[in-house]
């Protein structure tokens, strides 16, 4: 059982920064690879950036490449997600999860959730 919960979101104006937090508690937080997501009102939950179990491999999707930087602390059992130069569409509840893989493959499933952080921006 894997226990996760975000931390960091708030309203910030376009062009500003955020730093979204996710602590783990439970089984050992460096077996799986991590992941954050989001959710905008009215569309699908979508993945926005995903670590391997020893932070060495990252993966972004286009939209936020060069924008958002994905982290992890083993020792601390934390990861993060570093936002930068945000912008409106970046808008939405941001979720962080664990892989049931140390690598993210095409079989890779996300069976752990926190509850979600709130992240707006206003234009």
């Amino acid at each position: 059982q894997v226990q996760l919960v975000e931390s960091g979101g708030s309203l910030v104006q376009a062009g500003g920064s955020l730093r979204l937090s996710c602590a783990a508690s439970g089984r050992t937080f460096s077996s799986n690879a991590m992941g954050w997501f989001r959710q905008a009102p009215g569309k699908e939950r979508e993945i926005v950036a995903h670590i391997d179990a020893m932070g060495g491999i990252k993966s972004y999707r286009d939209s936020v490449k060069g924008r958002f930087t994905i982290s992890r602390d083993n020792a601390k059992n934390m990861l993060y997600l570093q936002m930068n130069s945000l912008k409106p569409e970046d808008t939405a509840v941001y979720f962080c999860a664990a892989a049931n893989t140390r690598v993210v493959v095409t079989y890779t499933t996300w069976g752990y959730w926190g509850q979600g952080t709130q992240v707006t921006v206003s234009s």
